[in-house]
């Protein structure tokens, strides 16, 4: 256990995620009063919070090891103190573990939003670097990648008008099956077979009301994810397309993309449904072609079926296919992963995600550690530059990133696409500039207001849908009634 306690509520959260990064394996407590078990701690950080001065102190079986106090007042800019103290804590850290970690004090998932917002206030590439560097502690390799990508996040989005656009996102929840490491709002479709048809009802229902909410606005993007769309029969996947095209003004959409997900849920029948509507982009993915792994972590599908799913979508004439890959998940190093790229690359997707291996509280991977306990998790920047290096001798080139708590090897996600098969989408959900009017269980409607505060962000808000299928069916009428509340705040 590593113990942080603090003498007042201030940056729990920030100093919890950037200790958790350098120990993944270990409990991080935060605490307010001295625990009755402080003593089993393996380190314990105090940062004392004074008027004018924070205190950092490192303690190991009742011994200070490590001291650092500074002058601030940190009530006059809490964003500065904030990064200044995480950079503290870091500096301490790495001198402690002689360990240090790519992404340096980031501990936010948007990594790219930092270049974002300095290439539009006119910095250069060099100086955004140094910031970087010198800011937040983040590796030359990386502050590259961060750099690179929001560059080319930029061209992307130059024609896209957030304060009069939106995006779509329409949510199924069924799975064939739950994957070891999944922690979304996924149902396996064995138990809810019988009510599909009912959350159709119900889904229907959101969509018609939804399309009202923004009827004079112009939708850029639309993304039906999941759980996995295509568990959907072909007659539920045509209504669901069908209703969506009937309420919504599809003229001027950039992209619409089908999540078709698991290869055991697709068939000719399917996609051919998805072929006849305006969708211009599907995923099929894979998350590793090795057998024994999809075996270990629930996938129940072969390798073969992944291929067979891709090469029929191909010939029925899809030209923008992605394809999503985990690296460390269990039992997989560098051979493993090499192996797969290889039988990617024979595939010759036009994108590639590459997400590395975050396992969430609500995760059976989690829930059940103990019986996991011997399998490896291997990640580490040798794998990722690999990655790298196979999809961009593909010309796939990095155009998204994005990070999450609990990442192997507290590395990064990130996809790669060919020059015009990139996904809109996922860049807009992950800089922020647009309201997204999400639909089904689980859904989170995130509204963007257009008038910037007085530091150059934006007001922000969500609206959630419930998470259980059944509470979504009984309580549509309150899903809705939700929204009108919401989009009725000014």
């Amino acid at each position: 256990m590593i113990l942080i306690q603090l003498n007042k509520q201030d940056f729990e959260y920030d100093l919890h995620s950037l200790v958790k990064s350098f120990y993944p394996g270990e409990d991080v407590t935060v605490c307010y009063e001295q625990p009755e078990n402080a003593g089993e701690a393996l380190l314990k950080i105090s940062v004392i919070y004074k008027e004018q001065e924070i205190a950092v102190r490192f303690e190991k079986d009742g011994q200070v090891v490590k001291e650092d106090t500074e002058t601030v007042e940190y009530e006059k800019n809490r964003k500065e103190t904030k990064n200044h103290l995480k950079y503290r804590v870091y500096r301490m850290l790495s001198d402690y573990t002689g360990t240090t970690l790519p992404w340096g004090t980031l501990t936010g998932i948007r990594p790219t939003k930092i270049p974002m917002a300095l290439l539009e206030q006119g910095m250069s590439n060099r100086d955004i670097a140094d910031y970087m560097r010198k800011t937040y502690l983040i590796s030359p390799a990386k502050t590259s990648l961060g750099i690179s990508i929001a560059n080319r996040e930029r061209h992307i989005l130059r024609d896209i008008d957030y304060d009069n656009g939106y995006s779509l996102y329409v949510g199924i929840p069924f799975c064939p099956s739950i994957c070891l490491y999944c922690s979304f709002s996924s149902s396996p479709l064995s138990v809810w077979k019988k009510k599909v048809d009912d959350y159709l009802d119900a889904l229907c229902k959101e969509i018609a009301y939804g399309a009202e909410i923004y009827k004079e606005r112009q939708l850029d993007t639309v993304y039906i994810g999941g759980g996995t769309p295509t568990t959907l029969e072909p007659e539920q996947l045509d209504r669901l397309l069908t209703e969506i095209k009937r309420h919504f003004n599809l003229s001027k959409v950039q992209e619409f993309t089908v999540e078709a997900g698991r290869p055991d849920s697709i068939t000719r029948e399917k996609l051919e449904v998805i072929k006849k509507h305006p969708v211009t982009r599907i995923s099929i993915n894979p998350q590793t072609m090795n057998q024994k792994t999809l075996e270990i972590i629930g996938r129940r599908h072969t390798v073969e079926e992944t291929k067979a799913a891709f090469l029929l979508a191909r010939e029925l004439g899809f030209d923008n296919i992605n394809m999503d890959l985990i690296v460390g998940l269990p039992g997989e190093g560098k051979d493993e992963v090499e192996y797969t790229l290889q039988e990617i690359k024979k595939l010759d997707p036009d994108s590639v995600t590459v997400h590395s291996l975050a396992v969430k509280r609500a995760a059976r991977l989690n829930m059940f550690k103990d019986q996991y306990k011997e399998m490896s998790f291997i990640n580490n920047m040798e794998i990722m530059d690999m990655t790298e290096k196979a999809c961009m001798s593909s010309g796939l080139f990095p155009y998204y990133l994005y990070r999450q708590k609990n990442m192997a090897g507290n590395l990064e996600n990130v996809g790669y696409a060919r020059p015009g098969k990139e996904g809109i989408y996922n860049i807009l959900i992950m800089e922020e500039k647009q309201s997204i009017l999400a639909l089904g269980v689980g859904a989170s409607t995130k509204r963007v207001w257009p008038e910037a505060n007085e530091d150059g962000t934006h007001r922000i808000e969500r609206c959630e849908n419930v998470k259980d299928v059944a509470s979504y069916i009984s309580r549509i009428d309150e899903m809705i009634e939700r929204k009108q509340k919401f989009f009725a705040e000014v």
